[in-house]
C-alpha cells in the first residue's frame, strides 16, 4: 500500500520548520541590515549599495527556475531535494560571513567584493531554500497535513525573523565593543553557526515520501507546458505577485512612517517585533480553519479581513499609536491563516498537475511560484520609490501634507486594496475542498498500483 498521505510526527514537523529558522536567521539580517552594513560600516555609497541589490534581485529570479529543473531531476539515496539541505548548508554559512565581512579593498575594490558576495550568497541561498520548500510537498500527499507542516514552518520562520529583529543589533553591540564591523561579522558567525545546526536536523528528521511515476520520463518542454496550463497554478503565481508587491510597499514605507507621520523613529523595531508575534500566535489557527471551511475559503477570508485592517491604519492620528498598533495586530492576526496556506496550495497545485498529465514537476512548480513572488517584491519596492517621488517626499526634512499623505498610504490603504483583491483571484482557484480529496484519492490509487508493496 502507498503511505504518501502520511501523518507526520510532531518531531518531523519541528526539524522541517527549523529550516526556516535557520533561513531566516541569515535573509532577516540581509533583508533588514545589509543596506545599513553597505552604506554605514563598509562605506559604500548608497547608490552603489543599491545597484548591487538591484542586480542581485535580477540574478537571483533568473536562478531559481534552473534550481527547481535540476531539483527534479536529481536522484540520490537521500532523495531529490533533501541533499541540498545537506551540501547547501556550509556553503550558504560561509557566504553569509564573508558577506558582512570588510576587506580594505578600496572603494571600487569593495564594490565588487560587495556584489560578487552578496550575488553568491543569493545563489546559496536560492539552492538551499528552494529544495527546502519543495520538500514540504513530498513528505506527505495530505493537504491537510501539508497545512500543518506549513504552520510549524512558519512559526518556526517568523521565531527566527523576530529573534534577528528584535536582537541584532543587541548582539552586534555585544559582539563589537564599540567595533560595529567586528560586532555584526561576530552576530553574522553566531546566526550562521545556528543556520548550520538547523539545517542538519532538518535534513536528519524528514524524509521524501511522494515520488514522481515511475514511468515518467524527463522532458522540460512537457513540463514547462504543463505548468502553464495548471490554472491552479497560474491564479497562486498572480496571487503571489500581488501579495508581495504589497508586503514591499508596506515594508519600504514603514520606516518613513514613524520617522516622518509619528515622528518616533525608533518605534518601528518595535512595531515589527510586536506584528511577528501577532503572525505567530496565530498561525495555529491555519490546519484547523483549513480542515474546516477548505484552503481556499480560509484564503479569501484572510485576505478580505486583513485587508480591511490594514486600510484602517490609515486613519488614526499620529499621537494615537495605540490604535495603530491595534489595527496592525487584527490586520496580521487575520493574514496570519493564509501565509502556510499557499505553500500548502502550492503544493495542491503540483498535485493537480499530476493528476491531470501523469507528470510530476514539483522543483519546477515552487522555483517557478518563488519567481514571481521576487518579481512581485521588486515591483513593489520600486512603486514604493516611485510614490513618494510623486508624493514630493524629501529625505530628512519636514514632509509636505502631500508627502505625508503619501507615506500613510503605501502602509495603509494601498496594501489593504491589494490584499483584497487577491480574495477576488481565487476566486478562480479551481482546487477546493471536495476536488482536494478526490484528488488525493485517487493518485493515492494510482501509488499504490505503481508500488505494490
Amino acid at each position: 500500500m502507498s503511505n504518501t498521505a502520511f501523518k507526520l510526527s510532531i518531531k518531523e514537523k519541528i526539524g522541517y520548520g527549523l529550516g526556516d529558522t535557520a533561513s531566516h536567521f541569515v535573509w532577516d539580517m540581509v533583508g533588514f541590515w545589509l543596506m545599513f552594513f553597505y552604506t554605514d560600516i563598509y562605506g559604500i555609497s548608497a547608490a552603489a549599495a543599491g545597484t548591487i541589490m538591484l542586480i542581485a534581485r535580477f540574478w537571483d529570479m533568473a536562478i531559481d527556475p534552473l534550481i527547481g529543473v535540476v531539483s527534479d531531476r536529481t536522484k540520490t539515496r537521500w532523495g531529490k531535494f533533501r541533499p541540498y539541505i545537506l551540501f547547501g548548508a556550509i556553503p550558504y554559512a560561509i557566504l553569509s560571513i564573508l558577506t558582512f565581512t570588510t576587506p580594505n579593498f578600496g572603494e571600487f575594490g569593495k564594490i565588487i567584493y560587495a556584489g560578487a558576495t552578496y550575488v553568491l550568497l543569493m545563489t546559496a541561498y536560492a539552492a538551499i531554500n528552494l529544495p527546502y520548500s519543495a520538500l514540504g510537498a513530498v513528505m506527505t500527499s495530505d493537504t491537510y497535513e501539508r497545512a500543518g507542516l506549513n504552520t510549524y514552518r512558519f512559526i518556526s520562520g517568523f521565531i527566527g525573523q523576530f529573534v534577528v529583529t528584535g536582537l541584532a543589533l543587541t548582539l552586534a553591540e555585544y559582539f563589537g565593543g564599540g567595533d560595529k564591523t567586528q560586532g555584526f561579522q561576530y552576530t553574522v558567525i553566531f546566526f550562521a553557526g545556528l543556520s548550520l545546526i538547523f539545517f542538519f536536523i532538518t535534513f536528519k528528521t524528514t524524509k521524501e515520501r511522494v515520488q514522481p511515476p515511475i514511468a515518467q520520463k524527463n522532458s522540460l518542454k512537457e513540463d514547462v507546458g504543463n505548468l502553464f496550463k495548471n490554472k491552479a497554478w497560474l491564479i497562486l503565481a498572480i496571487v503571489g505577485i500581488v501579495s508581495f508587491v504589497m508586503f514591499a510597499m508596506q515594508n519600504a514605507a514603514v520606516a518613513y512612517y514613524f520617522k516622518y507621520y509619528i515622528g518616533r523613529e525608533n518605534n518601528v523595531q518595535l512595531f515589527n517585533v510586536i506584528g511577528t508575534v501577532a503572525l505567530i500566535v496565530a498561525l495555529p489557527l491555519s490546519k484547523p480553519l483549513a480542515k474546516r471551511f477548505g484552503n481556499r475559503n480560509v484564503f479569501i477570508a484572510s485576505s478580505l479581513i486583513s485587508g480591511a485592517f490594514f486600510m484602517l491604519i490609515y486613519l488614526p492620528g499620529e499621537k494615537d499609536l495605540i490604535t495603530i498598533y491595534i489595527f496592525n495586530i487584527l490586520a496580521k492576526m487575520a493574514y496570519a491563516p493564509a501565509v502556510p496556506l499557499l505553500w500548502t496550495m502550492i503544493a495542491d497545485s503540483a498535485d493537480y498537475g499530476e493528476w491531470t498529465t501523469g507528470r510530476r514537476a514539483t522543483g519546477l512548480y515552487f522555483s517557478a511560484a518563488v519567481f514571481a513572488q521576487k518579481a512581485g517584491w521588486g515591483i513593489g519596492a520600486a512603486t514604493a520609490g516611485w510614490i513618494l517621488t510623486i508624493s514630493h517626499f524629501v529625505p530628512n526634512a519636514v514632509q509636505t501634507e502631500s508627502a505625508i499623505t503619501g507615506i500613510k498610504l503605501l502602509v495603509s490603504v494601498i496594501p489593504g486594496i491589494l490584499y483584497m483583491s487577491c480574495a477576488f483571484f481565487m476566486l478562480f482557484y479551481t482546487i477546493d475542498k471536495k476536488t482536494c480529496d478526490v484528488m488525493q484519492a485517487d493518485l493515492e490509487k494510482r501509488r499504490s498500483l505503481e508500488n505494490p508493496n
